[in-house]
């Protein structure tokens, strides 16, 4: 392993001041000769963490964690020692002396380095593209047309990713980058046949950052309407981007949270955008999935208060609950946002202002109370089986609550809410809890011999995966396809399956790659296709054609659920004309779009 020397170590540690490096972490306060703080590394509220300026130590006499500027770098950022003393040595411009070289951690650090001077120089080319290029007109129009101007896109460092992959590869040689780091990144995908296919295409690109500020991903927005294409597109997974542990735009939240003591998480990086836009910068949106454990525990060394702010339908009530789940196992303390039917925080934004949205936040309804309140609209308290059923859902969220003080007394004041008894809502509290230990618990005879569960894949993708691993001529068709894929992937489970085959260069006319090859996928995704029939049908020409049909078949699966989710917000009562205007446009596109396919449209 490399050694940092000594002296270097100690010149790291001379340059950094404990007391500024922890409060840019967390808020602290003076206490007399020291500071204080409520600990990062444990639930507590009254601050037992104290930092001593003189020894340039700190120590939570709570859970007993201590140390220098190193130790606590490496405890709250999952560093390893070395990487600490990297990471200080860079914030303080101190070069890096090794007593040892280590190939294999120089290999991966130069790696990292490159990506992330890859995405770094990708987002700068991208940006001067939109800011100047006459072949970008149309994308400053439409940045335009959404009220913004050449400010927020510097801001944000904006860009456009041509619709000609020529012009950003071309640049990618240019500037030295390879063919292997451009697909390493997640900006191309390298095709079979040879070449490389860039992922993004005619798309407002917004840089994605971690903590530190590093261009870390993009998401590419769609400017010219597609139906056949999503209108949000991520950087896939890679070494550097992971969806569950990255928030976007917590690298400028972090100390607007910290001041203003809370939280307000959106579902889209548009709606945590314009809110910081209007100066509402204590705002940060989750990379198109759910609240996660690890996003909890990132939130809650910064605030004990979250808002949600997601869509007024029946998704964002579930991904409210989803996120209350793992916010509220951190102790979280959970408001919601209600906004009026149709809208999203930057669309009342545009059209109400800031002063209108700052009111929607000191409205925000407690967790429990806007359950309630949503269940009496919905007829959940209108008789004793529907409390019933109600007062089960309520029991079962709070037994997700950590701090029992907390839950008790939000238990009572539930069952004032549903007149009932408290002493039969703990009861059946209690027996949820019972349950989530059971699902949480893993016997100590199985620790050596784990049981997985399938993963869910959907027939259609499963058929795919077949087709992909079998032909040359299908993969190559769905490799052209990914757009429409990713669409798909919204309605339907099991795409990432196929994205990984799609990715691999597996030999389809090799039985034994291809078992080969199956063997590295993750176990519950082997297990879903062993169980699913369809991937073990016998086809008898393994082509493109067999492959086009499957994928009209998911697309009309696709716009069939998505269908279903437009009936829903248009059964929703008193919708005003605004509101139901584009639901009902809606519905036609996807009739539009389900005849195109051949098939008949929904009655």
């Amino acid at each position: 392993m490399a050694q940092i020397s000594q002296e270097t170590r100690i010149k790291v540690l001379e340059a950094t001041d404990i007391v500024d490096l922890i409060s840019s972490y967390i808020p602290v306060k003076r206490a007399g000769s020291s500071f204080k703080a409520n600990c990062p590394f444990h639930n507590e509220k009254s601050p037992s963490f104290h930092i001593n300026p003189q020894r340039q130590s700190f120590k939570c006499f709570g859970c007993g964690e201590g140390g220098d500027a190193f130790s606590f770098v490496m405890k709250y950022e999952g560093l390893a020692f070395v990487d600490a003393i990297r990471r200080l040595a860079a914030k303080a411009n101190i070069p890096i002396i090794e007593d040892v070289y280590d190939p294999d951690a120089e290999r991966n650090r130069r790696k990292r380095s490159r990506l992330l001077d890859l995405h770094r120089e990708a987002a700068r080319f991208m940006h001067e593209l939109l800011l100047n290029d006459p072949r970008a007109k149309h994308a400053r129009k439409y940045l335009q047309s959404r009220g913004y101007g050449r400010e927020m896109a510097t801001r944000w460092t904006v860009g456009w990713m041509p619709d000609q992959p020529n012009v950003f590869l071309d640049w990618a040689r240019e500037k030295n980058f390879t063919g292997r780091e451009l697909v390493d990144s997640g900006i191309a995908i390298q095709r079979e046949q040879g070449g490389l296919y860039i992922r993004f295409r005619d798309r407002l690109m917004f840089p994605i950052c971690n903590e530190q500020s590093e261009v870390i991903a993009f998401t590419g927005r769609q400017i010219i309407h597609d139906p056949n294409s999503g209108k949000y597109l991520n950087s896939p997974e890679t070494s550097l981007f992971s969806k569950s542990k990255v928030l976007f735009a917590f690298d400028r939240a972090r100390r607007p949270i910290m001041t203003q003591k809370a939280v307000l998480i959106c579902e889209g990086q548009l709606d945590a955008l314009a809110c910081h836009e209007h100066g509402i910068d204590h705002t940060i949106a989750t990379q198109g999935t759910a609240c996660t454990p690890h996003h909890a525990k990132i939130l809650k060394r910064y605030t004990d208060t979250a808002l949600l702010c997601f869509d007024a339908d029946k998704a964002g009530y579930a991904a409210s609950e989803r996120a209350f789940k793992e916010l509220s196992a951190q102790n979280v303390h959970i408001r919601v946002v209600s906004l009026p039917l149709g809208d999203d925080p930057d669309s009342f934004l545009k059209r109400e202002g800031p002063d209108a949205f700052r009111e929607l936040l000191k409205q925000a309804r407690p967790f429990f109370d806007f359950k309630i309140d949503r269940a009496q609209v919905e007829g959940g308290l209108a008789n004793a089986q529907a409390r019933g059923n109600t007062a089960r859902e309520v029991a079962a969220l709070l037994a997700y609550i950590s701090d029992p003080v907390s839950r008790d007394s939000l238990l009572n004041h539930c069952a004032t809410r549903l007149q009932m008894s408290a002493p039969d809502l703990r009861a059946a509290t209690s027996t949820a809890q019972k349950k989530q230990l059971r699902e949480q618990r893993t016997p100590q005879d199985e620790a050596t011999a784990p049981s997985y569960e399938p993963s869910n894949i959907d027939p259609t993708v499963a058929y795919l995966c077949n087709l992909a691993l079998h032909s040359t001529e299908a993969r190559r068709f769905l490799c052209e396809q990914l757009e429409t894929l990713l669409e798909a992937s919204r309605f339907l489970e099991g795409i990432p399956v196929l994205e990984n085959i799609l990715s691999s260069d597996c030999d389809a006319n090799n039985p034994a790659a291809i078992n080969t090859f199956l063997a590295t996928l993750p176990i519950p995704d082997q297990l879903a296709l062993q169980r699913d029939p369809t991937f073990h049908q016998e086809v008898n020409t393994l082509l493109q054609s067999a492959a086009e049909d499957a994928l009209a078949k998911l697309s009309e699966k696709a716009l069939n659920q998505r269908y279903a989710a437009n009936q829903s917000a248009l059964n929703q009562p008193d919708l005003s004309a605004a509101q139901l205007l584009p639901l009902l446009k809606e519905a036609e596109q996807i009739n539009n779009l389900l005849a195109s396919l051949g098939h008949r449209t929904v009655a």
